[in-house]
This record gives C-alpha cells, sequence and structure tokens, in this order.
C-alpha cells in the first residue's frame, strides 16, 4: 500500500552539525507516524569539510533516497526544488565582539543619518527658511531656535520612528519593518543566485 509523504523543504537553512538529517531542512507529513518519524530521521547530507560553507542540494536527491529507504513511500513536493544548506562550525558566543559590531554598526548608521540630515537641510535651506516663516508670522527677527525648529526636530525623530515601524523592540503594528523586508528581499536574491550560479557552473555557461 503507497503512503504518501508531504515534502516541504525550506530554501535555505543554517545547521551546525555534519550529519544532517531531513527534519533539520524540511517540514514531513504522513498519515503514518512510524514512517513520518523515519523520514524525519533520515540522514540527507554529510559534510566533511570543517570550514564554513553553503552547499546547494536538489530536493530530487531527497526524493530518490525516501524511495530507496521505503518503496512504498509516495513523495509530494510542496516545497523547493533546490535547496541550500548553510553549515557553520558551532562555536561559542564572543558576546565581547558581538557588542563591539553592534556599537560600531550603531555609530556608523548615527554618524552617516546625522550627516544626511545635515546636508539636506543645508541643500534646501531650511534654517533661513525657518527664519524667514518666523518673521513674517511673529513680525520679528527669529533668534535661531524657536517652535519652528523644535517642532522640526521633534516630528522628523517620530516620523523615522513611524516609518521604520518600531522603537527598540517596540512595534507599532504587526506589519514587517522596511529593513525586515529589505532583508528577506536581500536574503532571497543571494539564495536564487547562489542556486542560479551553480546550475550555470554545471552546465558550463557560468558568467564568472
Amino acid at each position: 500500500m503507497s503512503k504518501t509523504v508531504y515534502l516541504n523543504i525550506s530554501e535555505i537553512t543554517e545547521v551546525h552539525h555534519k550529519e544532517v538529517q531531513l527534519k533539520d531542512v524540511a517540514d514531513v507529513y504522513c498519515d503514518d507516524s512510524a514512517v513520518m518519524n523515519k523520514c524525519n530521521a533520515l540522514r540527507i547530507k554529510t559534510i566533511h569539510s570543517d570550514r564554513s560553507k553553503r552547499y546547494i542540494e536538489s530536493t530530487l536527491d531527497v526524493i530518490k533516497k525516501l524511495v530507496e529507504m521505503d518503496p512504498a513511500i509516495s513523495v509530494n513536493n510542496v516545497g523547493k526544488v533546490d535547496y541550500i544548506i548553510d553549515y557553520h562550525k558551532p562555536k561559542s558566543p564572543n558576546w565581547v565582539w558581538q557588542w563591539m559590531k553592534t556599537i560600531f554598526v550603531c555609530i556608523i548608521c548615527f554618524c552617516g543619518a546625522a550627516f544626511a540630515i545635515m546636508t539636506f537641510n543645508n541643500d534646501v535651506s531650511v534654517a533661513d527658511v525657518f527664519k524667514e516663516i518666523y518673521r513674517i508670522i511673529m513680525r520679528e527677527e527669529s533668534g535661531g531656535f524657536t517652535i519652528l525648529e523644535v517642532s522640526y526636530s521633534v516630528g522628523l525623530a517620530l516620523g523615522i520612528i513611524g516609518f521604520f515601524n518600531h522603537f527598540a523592540k517596540i512595534k507599532i503594528n504587526t506589519d514587517p519593518t522596511p529593513l525586515e523586508v529589505e532583508m528577506r528581499l536581500y536574503e532571497d536574491n543571494v539564495s536564487k543566485t547562489l542556486i542560479q550560479n551553480e546550475g550555470r557552473k554545471e552546465s558550463d555557461i557560468d558568467a564568472s
């Protein structure tokens, strides 16, 4: 009697051990729990190298291994055709180095954003515009620090928080932030490029 196994393999999965099982990279479902457990425990790859590396694999190879394990299995793939195993050597986290990198990135982002805002303000002469508005409305010269500058500064901060949809760990709503969207797009593009490059190298038409 044929036993249908539904296979959903993620496009990219990070692993930290050399013996990679099917459950590490995919969601598996079968009506027969015993068959599902056997499939989950199936070893699909053994990593021999000690260095961190990304491996491009084919779902067809996984299906072959499943059928070899149990010829009565009928596999229904609902995931990716090609997938990536992102192997990283297991190591204890270096919290000092992590905090140093975080602080460095924060400083770069802060200084870069401040420089961009200042150059924009100078390009469009925001200070002169505020002085002229204040003079027209109040009929007196601006001292350079008025309600206009305060409102602009507060509004700029609130606008940035609203656009990026979060402050620290507090999110305004459940939508992903623009940064999260861009990071996911970047990860998707990297995964697709790795898979396409692997296919081109095998076909001897690699552009690089």
